[in-house]
């Protein structure tokens, strides 16, 4: 298995499977143990590159640097409930850096700013949407739609798409899972249309934030990948 699929496998079976047996076996009860579980495995696909590859500092730490301003952009717009760049810096972050580092840094920084926020089992919920969100912006690396030329416009549309239906309707799904085993689908509908208002709000916020800062960043990003030889990040 090769390591596009063994990530494809990671994010999109094993990690919705493991937060299922949180859900149903555990009672949502155990939400740091299946926070970790997510970590792990996605942190996998590095351990095995690094095997072949001895690890590069400067690729660890341009992860790093894009998490920690993901997790000080969500704590610097506190006061502003759905008005976040988080998605915005999560998106940039996929679709410079590939695939599998999107995940990890949406993934990190769900968690990470949940100390600032507050922990709870919704941390798990938050953390697949930011990390899905990251995945899926690496697949446009390649794309016609989103070559290595900036189309912004498009970069936007998928924010506010993605931001409005990915992180929309896997956060919001959680309460229901939260209330019973068995799903009541009228009030899950209720939470989802309730929900509509805050939605479009975190979606616009998304394709401002990409409008304005997604041209310098990747600019930038691209730079110091091809100054420092980092092209392994996005393969």
């Amino acid at each position: 298995m090769n390591r596009k699929t063994l990530n494809a496998f990671i994010i999109l079976i094993l990690i919705p499977i493991t937060m299922l047996f949180g859900i149903y076996v555990l009672d949502d009860r155990k939400y740091y143990f299946i926070s970790m579980l997510i970590i792990l495995y996605t942190l996998l696909p590095f351990f095995l590159m690094f095997e072949k590859k001895g690890p590069k500092l400067r690729e660890v730490m341009l992860i790093a640097v894009m998490i920690a301003l993901a997790v000080a952009g969500r704590s610097a717009f506190f006061m502003l409930p759905q008005f976040k760049p988080v998605v915005a810096i999560v998106i940039i972050s996929g679709f410079c850096l590939g695939s599998q580092s999107g995940f990890l840094i949406g993934a990190m920084s769900g968690f990470i700013s949940n100390f600032f926020f507050g922990q709870g089992p919704w941390t798990v919920y938050q953390m697949f949407a930011f990390g899905l969100i990251g995945f899926l912006a690496g697949l446009f690396k390649n794309s016609k739609t989103l070559n290595t030329n900036i189309n912004k416009k498009a970069l936007c549309l998928y924010g506010f798409i993605a931001t409005f239906f990915i992180y929309g309707g896997i956060v919001n799904i959680q309460p229901s899972l939260m209330s019973g085993h068995v799903m009541n689908w009228k009030a899950t509908m209720a939470v989802y249309v309730s929900a509509v208002p805050f939605d479009l709000m975190h979606s616009i916020a998304t394709m401002i934030f990409l409008y304005f800062i997604a041209e310098p960043m990747i600019e930038k990003i691209d730079r110091i990948r091809i100054k420092y030889g980092l092209n392994g990040l996005s393969h």
